[in-house]
């Protein structure tokens, strides 16, 4: 059986009044939403609270859930959705970019210069590159560091991006393009890669 449609089945005991099938899918991606909130929020009892509400707001939408799309799809965009309201009511909206028309994404260059990670030298490079990329990504606007965050530490498709984030696939291609290109660009002196070269 496949994790979606044991979430289906845990949604529809929901649906039916079992409130521990609601616990089960808490239990199941909580560290999840937690790892998505903390990409926009940084203070650790801020993302809590978010995440608890998120979780709120979800059990209290499980009536209408029909399953037209996955259940985490569905949490993540109640997340995603909780926290750019939490934002908004701090006062600390992340800037919004436009998209652009960039349709392809997906090429990229070996790291060469990452091969060998039991070195001293190269485990060095691993962690500077670990603090650029982190740094990259808290520096991006949040509906590019939404977008990789979905992608790169959730594993999300591009559909299901598109999906969560209630966008067009081509939009969720080009912020991810801009958020890569932005890491690239942090990355670019550690690696010590050419311009015309992500890493």
């Amino acid at each position: 059986m496949s994790d979606r449609e044991i979430d289906q089945q845990l949604v529809e005991r929901v649906q039916r009044g079992d409130k521990a099938a609601f616990d089960l899918l808490v239990v199941k991606y909580q560290r999840k939403i937690f790892r998505l909130l903390s990409r926009l929020i940084r203070d650790n009892a801020e993302i809590e609270d978010v995440a608890q509400e998120a979780f709120i707001k979800a059990y209290r939408a499980l009536p209408n859930f029909r399953g037209d799309s996955a259940f985490y799809t569905w949490l993540y965009r109640i997340a995603i959705n909780t926290a750019k309201n939490y934002l908004v009511s701090q006062g600390r909206r992340a800037p919004t970019s436009t998209p652009s028309d960039i349709e392809e994404a997906e090429t990229f260059d070996d790291g060469d210069h990452l091969r060998d990670l039991n070195t001293p030298d190269s485990m060095l490079v691993t962690k500077q590159v670990a603090e650029a990329v982190n740094r990259a990504i808290d520096l991006l606007p949040e509906d590019l560091r939404t977008a990789i965050v979905l992608r790169e530490l959730e594993g999300l498709s591009y559909e299901e991006i598109a999906e969560s984030m209630q966008c067009p696939i081509g939009t969720v291609r080009s912020r991810i393009f801009r958020a890569r290109e932005a890491i690239a660009l942090e990355l670019r002196p550690i690696l010590d890669t050419a311009k015309d070269k992500r890493w």
